[in-house]
């Protein structure tokens, strides 16, 4: 008899370790401490400020003109109306566009002709979606120069408006 109940319990004793726990069981139970270490272990995504993203074209802040133009050209028209909408979504934002020209002319003509490609880009800018308060334009004439050469790829460097956060 004893070695009857004895059975009884071991065999009972092993149906109790091989069955399954009910599903809805398992799915409901807590995490293990483990678990949610793993999950804060993981780094976090860095978020890169789009302006010093060189990927991005917000990284691009000149605009170049032709010898004694101020309009915006075609190739640079995206880089200023991508600097518009980021002013628009980032109204606390202000910049400086800066005119520039080569060193042909006079003072004072190249000082009004970087005056006009300042506010050209300004114009641009707007229609991109900027406020026109958070623009600031300045010209510098010849006298800050991006390249010193007395040649035509020196020159047209320097024909240019910077815009500077």
């Amino acid at each position: 008899m004893k070695k009857l109940v004895i059975c009884v319990l071991l065999v009972n004793l092993l149906a109790a370790c091989a069955s399954e726990k009910p599903k809805e069981v398992a799915a409901a139970a807590p995490e293990t401490p483990a678990a949610k270490e793993t999950v804060a272990a993981e780094p976090a995504a860095v978020a890169v400020d789009p302006l010093n993203d060189p990927a991005n074209i917000l990284a691009k802040r000149s605009v170049y003109f032709p010898f004694d133009v101020s309009a915006v050209q075609d190739a640079d028209k995206p880089i200023v109306l991508a600097h518009g909408k980021y002013l628009n979504e980032h109204p606390s934002r202000k910049i400086r566009v800066e005119g520039n020209c080569d060193e042909r002319g006079s003072n004072e003509y190249n000082l009004a002709l970087g005056q006009r490609r300042a506010e050209s880009v300004k114009k641009m800018l707007v229609l991109g979606g900027a406020k026109a308060s958070q623009i600031e334009t300045v010209s510098y004439g010849e006298e800050k120069p991006k390249a010193t050469g007395h040649d035509e790829a020196s020159w047209s460097q320097n024909r240019r408006s910077d815009i500077k956060y």
